[in-house]
Formats: C-alpha cells, sequence, structure tokens
C-alpha cells in the first residue's frame, strides 16, 4: 500500500472517463493538455544537435547544468527578470517541475504547509504532497480585486505551521495575470511573516495585455522562481526548465535535485541555450498565434480575452446534471472535445473546465470551441 501521503495525490485525470475516450472514434480536439501544436524553431530542434558538434551530449553533464546554459540564463535573468541573479543563483532542472519540487523538497518539512493561489496548475498540489508537506489552497483568481485583497485572502490562511506561497502568473488555468502592484504587496506580506516564494513564471512570455512582472524583483532573498523551455520554446518532450534563487539555498536545492533527476537532460539544455540565443522571432511568432487563438475563442465562448497563458477557464455548470462535470466531459467527447476537469485545479471548481487554446493548429482549435459554444448552447444548433 501507499504512504497515506501519496495515496492523497490525484491519480490520471481522465481515469474516470479513460474508457470512453479509449473507445473513440473519430476525430479528437486534444485541448485538455497544456502544450503547443509549434515545433520548436529552426537550429534548436533535435536533428539540430549532433555528436559533431557536441561531443558528449548524450552523457550526463554537471548536476547544477552546463555552464554555457548556466551563463545564459543569469545574463537573462538579470535583463529580463530583473533578478539579481549570479552563477550560484541558477540551477537548470528536468522542467519547472523538476525545479519547483528542488525547493519544496529543500524548504518544507513533513507537515509543514504551502499556501497554493487557487485555482492552480494541477501538479502542484501533488509535489506539495510528495515532500510529505500540506497543500493549502487561497481561493484568489475568482474572488480577488485589489492589492489589499489579495493580501487578506493570503494572511487569512496563514499559520504556524506555513512556511511558503506559490504564486503563478500568467495563471495557469485562468489566463489572469497578476498585477505588479499585487506582487509587489505579496512580496512584502511574505517578507512580514517570514515565508518563502515558490513564483511559477513559466508563462512569462505570454503576457498579452501589459508586461510580466517577476514577483522575486520585491523580494530576491526568499524567492524562487521557476522558469520553462517547455513552455517558452515549444520544448516540452525535452524536460528542461530552470530555477533562480538565494545562492545560499540553491546548495541545498541542488542536494534535492541531484538525489531525485541527478541532472536535467543534455540534449534539451543544448536545445534550450539555442532557443535563447536564437528563438526570439519564433517566440514572437508563437505569441502573436496564442493571442489571436486566445482571443477567437474567448469571443465565441463570450468570456473575457485572456490576458497572459494559453488556457480559458469556463464555467459549464449550467451545463452538468447529476453527473457533474464528468458526465458534461463524457458527452464533450461525444463531439471529439478533451478538456481538463475543473476539480483537478481546486476545491470549488465542480462545474469547470479548462480549454488549451494552443495544443493543436488555429483553426482546428476554431472548429473545435465552436463546437463546445454549440454544447454550452444548444439553442443554436451546430457550431461546425
Amino acid at each position: 500500500m501507499p504512504a497515506p501521503d501519496v495515496a492523497r495525490i490525484p491519480g490520471a485525470v481522465f481515469s474516470r472517463i479513460a474508457d470512453k475516450l479509449r473507445a473513440h472514434q473519430g476525430e479528437l480536439f486534444p485541448l485538455h493538455v497544456g502544450d503547443t501544436w509549434m515545433e520548436p524553431a529552426e537550429g534548436a530542434r533535435m536533428q539540430d544537435l549532433t555528436v559533431h558538434d557536441h561531443p558528449g551530449m548524450h552523457r550526463y553533464t554537471s548536476p547544477q547544468g552546463m555552464p554555457a546554459l548556466i551563463d545564459a540564463v543569469v545574463d537573462k535573468a538579470r535583463a529580463i527578470n530583473g533578478l539579481p541573479a549570479e552563477r550560484g543563483s541558477v540551477l537548470i532542472t528536468t522542467g519547472a517541475t523538476g525545479g519547483l519540487g528542488a525547493a519544496i523538497g529543500m524548504l518544507a518539512s513533513p507537515g509543514e504547509e504551502i499556501l497554493i493561489l487557487a485555482p492552480f496548475w494541477p501538479l502542484i498540489r501533488g509535489i506539495v504532497r510528495t515532500f510529505r508537506a500540506v497543500p493549502v489552497e487561497v481561493p484568489f483568481f475568482d474572488v480577488v480585486d485589489s492589492a489589499e485583497a489579495a493580501v487578506e485572502a493570503i494572511r487569512g490562511r496563514i499559520s504556524p505551521r506555513t512556511v511558503a506561497l506559490y504564486v503563478s502568473t500568467p495563471s495557469n488555468p485562468t489566463g489572469r495575470v497578476i498585477p505588479a502592484s499585487w506582487l509587489q504587496a505579496i512580496a512584502e506580506l511574505a517578507r512580514r511573516e517570514d515565508l518563502w516564494l515558490l513564483s511559477d513564471e513559466v508563462y512569462e512570455d505570454y503576457v498579452y495585455d501589459g508586461a510580466h512582472t517577476s514577483i522575486g524583483a520585491f523580494a530576491p532573498e526568499r524567492t524562487f522562481t521557476a522558469f520553462s523551455f517547455s513552455k517558452a520554446y515549444g520544448m516540452a518532450g525535452n524536460r528542461t526548465g530552470y530555477l533562480v534563487g538565494p545562492p545560499e539555498a540553491m546548495l541545498s536545492c541542488r542536494k534535492v535535485s541531484t538525489h531525485t533527476y541527478y541532472s536535467a537532460p543534455t540534449s534539451g539544455q543544448l536545445a534550450g541555450l539555442r532557443a535563447l540565443q536564437s528563438g526570439s522571432e519564433w517566440l514572437a511568432a508563437a505569441r502573436r498565434s496564442y493571442q489571436q487563438a486566445g482571443d477567437d475563442a474567448a469571443h465565441v465562448l463570450g468570456l473575457p480575452r485572456p490576458q497572459g497563458s494559453t488556457f480559458l477557464f469556463v464555467d459549464v455548470s449550467a451545463c452538468c446534471d447529476e453527473r457533474g462535470v464528468f458526465g458534461f466531459l463524457e458527452d464533450a467527447l461525444d463531439d471529439g472535445l478533451v478538456l481538463a476537469p475543473g476539480p483537478s485545479f481546486g476545491k470549488g471548481y465542480e462545474g469547470w473546465v479548462r480549454l488549451c487554446f494552443t495544443s493543436a493548429p488555429p483553426d482546428r482549435v476554431a472548429v473545435a470551441v465552436r463546437r463546445l459554444k454549440a454544447r454550452l448552447d444548444p439553442s443554436r444548433g451546430s457550431a461546425v
């Protein structure tokens, strides 16, 4: 039998409708997965990396990361994120997932609490439990409307066992971007309460209104910031990201990472370095494509356009029967639609679904969104 903490970690998101998903005949629209239909930039693909140019590319590299990539990350973190980075501040990780796991493994003892702004990226709750800490959900993105309200929402969940706060902006799943003034207020609260900050900034390059702000710029001495080549440059399969934080604490994070995954994939690091060096045009084109797809989806569904990220969070409760949201997901499969269930993103979201508008080419996403609109508003008939 698994340990109790592991038993409480959610399993496969689609286990309740897995049989119907496997049996589906016809086209599927995979709007449930947070990925991109685009291939990485030319020059930063696996086919562009050769042993001739990179002897040893199939071997281990340093557990901290390739020196050239670390240096490039230092320059980027200083110039783009306003973080006081140095070489000791950086850890190259197995995606942002590995970076957040290393930070949580370093800072949390069994039974200590980590606050999570909700709704949230589903895996963060399980990562906290994996390291025997306790996730505490803070209703936030759908209820907070000012810096003062943000501080009070967080303060109301702080206990003597609280050691850290997880912040994600742009938000997965809501598409919201937390304003800089709110982030500064949250950072000041963390300093007063002596809390660590875990900042998930994997969608930093996909802000459509205004500019991205890193909370670590306001409290660098207590912030671990996780970044991702997966989301930034369409490299999810490479499993490479990076963590930036206070140098002294990063030494302990490296202990955790070394004893869990040892080092990030060498080939993924090479591709990430190529992307940082020459991927700006690809990134700009991806941002334009994503924004157009998100705006179109929001318009069709009658929702506010996403401020950032690659997601819309949709309230489908009016269309749920006694089977709940999983019944709605089963019915949506009849239209070939695969959506992520709201309960994966926190308590109180049983009637919600998440839609990723970048997981298929824009023309296919447009078809899928119109099918979803027709299901949400049957009086309109088929939208395809």
